[in-house]
């Protein structure tokens, strides 16, 4: 009887255990979730990592919880290659599809730091600027009354920008109480501000503050490296601009004859004036030759 027992409750507990464990699911699989309408909360681990094996531990003890407040399906994938499109660091990296749009978790690998993080962002905190919004929301040359603003611009031919996405709302979810996130694409939507602020090659990150202009010109591409260059480090990492005003439509006319008219140009076009001024003089010189070399003609009055 003792040992029936035994045998039911080992039974139990292996299917408890089971129960418990994360699904794992392959690349296929992980795309089909993903192009879903579904939440979705991905563990990307290897094998032989033991900080994989703290992140796994401690998602398989709030996978309850992260069902149920989340309304997510969580599962973990292992050796993925989709990882680096979400986290350039790699495994471990925790990701929350919010309906397709993740946000990277940074942070202690603590079950209720976890919980809170995503909980807490389950709507996108980065704002998508363009030329027709960019002034309105941030007035930039005003002094941005509208508070402090970090901006990322990106372009669509950019690979590395395609892979910051998921640590840029990660940034968003960190500091929207503090300051204001945003995405501009610097090609298209928001071409005519990138040349402005000087930004057209991608991907490129301005913090603006205070009608100042920071540029973030590290190759760290982390949510801490951005997190603390936010808070504090842009004084001492960048050197304040003012930010450009707003181009008139004389300027944005004249703008490329402008930039032509520099010292650096000045020994060329010295040489185009004085090859026009040549040709002018010679194409002169022929019109009065020609002109002196025909007969005057005159009409014969008749009686």
């Amino acid at each position: 009887m003792l040992q029936f027992i035994f045998l039911v409750i080992l039974a139990f507990n292996l299917e408890n255990s089971a129960a418990q464990e994360l699904r794992r699911v392959d690349d296929t699989e992980l795309i089909q979730l993903l192009t879903g309408n579904s939440n979705v909360v991905v563990l990307f681990n290897k094998n032989n990592c033991q900080q994989c094996l703290e992140y796994e531990n401690v998602v398989t003890k709030i996978h309850p919880q992260l069902k149920e407040t989340l309304s997510a399906i969580v599962v973990q994938s292992v050796d993925s290659n989709l990882v680096s499109i979400y986290d350039p660091s790699k495994e471990p990296a925790l990701v929350f599809f919010r309906r397709g749009i993740p946000i990277l978790y940074h942070g202690e690998v603590n079950d209720d730091e976890i919980l809170d993080f995503f909980y807490d962002n389950l709507e996108p905190a980065v704002k998508e600027l363009s030329d027709d919004n960019f002034e309105h929301l941030t007035q930039a040359s005003t002094g941005a009354t509208t508070g402090d603003w970090f901006i990322f611009f990106y372009s669509a031919e950019c690979t590395v920008c395609q892979r910051l996405y998921a640590v840029w709302e990660s940034v968003g979810g960190k500091l929207k109480r503090k300051l204001n996130i945003a995405r501009m694409n610097s090609l298209e939507s928001g071409i005519s501000t990138a040349k402005r602020l000087g930004a057209l090659e991608s991907p490129a990150f301005i913090f603006l503050r205070q009608g100042k202009m920071y540029r973030y010109l590290a190759k760290q591409y982390s949510p801490e490296a951005f997190v603390q260059f936010a808070e504090k480090g842009y004084l001492t990492h960048s050197h304040p601009q003012p930010v450009p005003e707003i181009p008139s439509a004389v300027n944005e006319f004249l703008g490329p004859l402008q930039s032509y008219f520099k010292s650096d140009n000045i020994t060329s076009l010295a040489t185009l004036g004085i090859f026009a001024l040549v040709i002018v003089i010679y194409l002169t010189k022929k019109i009065v030759k020609k002109l002196s070399s025909e007969p005057v003609k005159t009409k014969n009055k008749s009686k």
